[in-house]
């Protein structure tokens, strides 16, 4: 980890820079655990530059380490996400077709996959295998026409089976997987706010944003529903929102306040909550307000009195101030 933030320091890192942490990365990432592998994968997906090397040997990883860096990091070329593919199963096929923006070229790997792991075809029998790699004949032809909306059909239906939910229904949240579940508990028992947000973000698919300000609920609420939208489990959620909000963890009743917070949110409007957090998130939240004292002297004229009051600065000092209580 101590290599790692040395590397995510560099702003732009040179070329040697990025030849010297190839080199010392890949014999400390092999001799690590595997919750440091998790660690180091969580961080550098962040991270705007990685080697070559060191992004094929995090993505060719088990899934569990892999998956994060997969769909997340930006720093991964073309070619190391259609090597994972040719090399790797059908699991890192599907955390790569998560990643926003796919190219053409990884969208033809993914098809190639795809219809690698199902010969017989589930994509119809109107549309040829042969269609995904052949050539597109010149435009002006009406059958490059008809060629080149099978293959946009193909590549869309193709995505839609990678990304397909896991379980029933039209929500766009997902439940959370164990290795989310694990980073999260890690990041709120240490106190690691800044992780802790960005991992939530990454369950939710949401920006960072959304994240933090559920997180600055310090009533703990936001989070309760979030983390039950997200089918967290009730026991590992009281722990994680008393290590997060130590507040939470003073007793009531039979429990604590966090056990009675978890048992009055009920999953179904839960997800309903949270759903429209995200399509309020997809549209950019508003900026925040600014905070100006209640005399302050550039305080806007409040709407709901008829004149303005006057600035403490321009009062005169030979008239007596008057208490804020009732006449």
């Amino acid at each position: 980890m101590a290599t790692v933030t040395g590397f995510e320091s560099l702003r732009i890192p040179r070329k040697s820079d990025m030849k010297q942490f190839a080199e010392l990365f890949e014999p400390l990432f092999l001799g690590s655990s595997d919750e440091a592998r998790r660690q180091a994968t969580a961080a550098l997906s962040q991270c705007a530059h990685v080697p070559e090397p060191v992004a094929l040997l995090i993505g060719s990883m088990p899934i569990a380490i892999a998956a994060t860096f997969l769909t997340r990091s930006k720093a991964i070329s073309d070619r190391v996400l259609i090597s994972i593919i040719r090399r790797q199963g059908a699991a890192h096929a599907s955390a790569i077709a998560h990643r926003e923006n796919l190219s053409p070229s990884v969208v033809d790997a993914l098809v190639e996959h795809h219809q690698a792991v199902y010969p017989n075809g589930q994509l119809g029998a109107s549309q040829p295998r042969a269609d995904a790699a052949s050539p597109s004949p010149p435009a002006g032809d009406s059958t490059s026409s008809d060629r080149i909306a099978r293959e946009d059909k193909l590549r869309e239906e193709i995505k839609a089976l990678v990304r397909a939910e896991p379980r029933e229904g039209t929500s766009r949240i997902r439940p959370i997987d164990e290795l989310h579940q694990a980073l999260l508990m890690r990041f709120a028992r240490s106190g690691e706010a800044v992780l802790f947000a960005s991992t939530l973000a990454d369950a939710l698919r949401s920006s960072r944003a959304l994240a933090e300000r559920i997180l600055l609920d310090i009533s703990g609420q936001q989070l309760t529903v979030t983390l039950s939208a997200l089918e967290f489990p009730n026991d590992e959620m009281n722990s994680l929102l008393e290590a997060l909000y130590p507040h939470l963890s003073e007793r009531l009743g039979g429990g604590t306040r966090a056990t009675a917070m978890i048992e009055t949110v009920a999953r179904k409007a839960s997800v309903e909550r949270v759903e429209a957090w995200l399509r309020a998130d997809e549209h950019g939240a508003p900026d925040p307000a600014r905070y100006e004292a209640h005399l302050a002297d550039n305080r806007a004229s409040d709407p709901r009195q008829q004149e303005a009051r006057p600035a403490v600065a321009h009062r005169s000092t030979a008239q007596p101030m008057r208490g804020l209580g009732r006449r």
